[in-house]
């Protein structure tokens, strides 16, 4: 019988090329379990610990967010980043302290007071505004920055913190893979998308299978002539 693979095991696999999927079926196996899924990922908890795991297949601005979190770390303001790893084929892991939701108000609040560049923030504004700005020169498909109130939670003894500010426009970009996907081939590497259309959708889906299945083939092609090119 196969040993349970640890958690550093799981990130040798992702150093050495490891999909999402392997990701996701190697902490499953250590007993990790689901504990939320959105439109681009879904998370993983621990056992006994509280960290979790957000595995995403196709994930643009997963660097970019995992660059906040470590260059805002000094500010208290953002979750405590444990480890972050692109996966094989465009995907992303980043493990962290597992948050839980605030009230709207005081989500509202606090995400007024960031764009304010007020200063008990510790500059956390002027962070998330850099790296946004080099996302937006190096990302097709780049989208503003998300002030949704849900994006603010908070840890275990109760700090609000600032999550996931930064995301790819999906509807643009996935429209733009069924009308246009050469567009979508001569922008994006292969290897950067090759899981594209295996995202969750759980918030905005869930994914008609043919529209899915078009995409992907769509892509495909795409990628033929490009190679013929």
């Amino acid at each position: 019988m196969p040993a349970t693979p640890t958690f550093e095991s799981v990130l040798e696999a992702a150093d050495d090329g490891a999909t999402h999927r392997e990701v996701e079926r190697l902490l499953r196996m250590a007993d990790w379990t689901p504990c939320g899924a959105g439109d681009w990922a879904v998370a993983l908890a621990a056992p006994g610990a509280d960290v979790v795991a957000r595995i995403s297949p196709f994930d643009p601005v997963g660097p970019y967010t995992a660059r906040l979190y470590e260059e805002a770390a000094a500010t208290g303001l953002t979750p405590r980043l444990i480890a972050h790893r692109r996966l094989t084929g465009g995907g992303d892991l980043q493990v962290m302290e597992r948050l839980r939701p605030v009230p709207p108000v005081q989500a509202t609040e606090f995400l007024g007071r960031l764009g304010d560049g007020e200063q008990r923030l510790g500059g956390l504004g002027a962070i998330v505004r850099r790296i946004h700005a080099e996302a937006l020169r190096e990302l097709p498909w780049c989208g503003p920055l998300d002030h949704n109130p849900a994006n603010v939670m908070q840890t275990r003894d109760g700090r609000l913190v600032l999550t996931d500010p930064y995301y790819a426009d999906g509807p643009d970009l996935y429209a733009t893979a069924a009308r246009d996907p050469d567009a979508v081939v001569a922008a994006i590497p292969e290897h950067l998308r090759r899981y594209m259309t295996e995202i969750p959708l759980a918030e905005s889906g869930p994914w008609d299978p043919q529209e899915q299945a078009a995409i992907r083939e769509n892509l495909r092609l795409a990628d033929e002539r490009a190679r013929w090119a």
